[in-house]
């Protein structure tokens, strides 16, 4: 596999590429240290697993800076590592499209584990906001108030909860004790109900910003 890392930090750069080498089986590591030089390098490569970027560092200001990123490579794993644990920048970095944030502050283990969720098709964010979000969006804004929710199945509603904690389709379909097809064919529907295109925008529209 081949990972791209955009960080205007060299220490962490060389820490987060000994931890994709060493504990995630990474073939090549390529880094870059703002986000042109990432796109440049980015181009001359015929295919990328995994990019993963700071936040605020030069060619990046802020979560609306990556949806470039996204579109431009849209079979790209992309994850978020940041300094930042500010539910705006979370949400935001969602919203653009990225399928994970990691704090820098998380635990080398759970930095790991984050990273293979998100290579499973999962989208991470840390559990403490999950859990906040999820509450928040219970008690201040009903999903049925979301436009399009209503019209989904009782059994979609349950693949929406899930959806909710960033788990990946494998794991809701163990959770449900469905098959994962049928998992994805779920948020295939839900997707379209509510007017988004993957599950990291389906997370931040369900998410309450209050």
């Amino acid at each position: 596999m081949r990972a791209v890392l955009i960080d205007d930090h060299e220490l962490v750069r060389d820490s987060i590429s000994r931890l994709l080498q060493q504990d995630l089986q990474f073939d090549e590591v390529h880094q870059a240290a703002d986000l042109e030089s990432g796109l440049d390098l980015m181009a001359r490569l015929d295919e990328v697993d995994l990019i993963v970027t700071d936040l605020n560092m030069p060619g990046v200001y802020g979560p609306e800076s990556l949806t470039a990123l996204v579109e431009a490579f849209p079979k790209s794993s992309i994850v978020v590592v940041s300094g930042s644990e500010e539910k705006e920048d979370v949400l935001g970095c969602l919203s653009a499209g990225v399928d994970g944030y990691i704090p820098k502050s998380l635990p080398v283990a759970e930095m790991i584990a984050a990273i293979r969720q998100v290579l499973a098709g999962g989208t991470f964010l840390p559990r403490a906001l999950a859990r906040r979000g999820v509450e928040a969006t219970r008690r201040t804004k009903p999903l049925t108030q979301v436009r399009g929710v209503d019209h989904l199945t009782g059994r979609q509603r349950e693949v929406l909860d899930q959806l909710l904690t960033g788990q990946s389709s494998k794991e809701i379909a163990r959770a449900m004790d469905v098959a994962e097809g049928t998992v994805k064919i779920h948020l295939a529907a839900i997707y379209r109900a509510i007017g988004v295109r993957s599950r990291a925008e389906a997370i931040s529209r369900l998410m309450t910003r209050h």
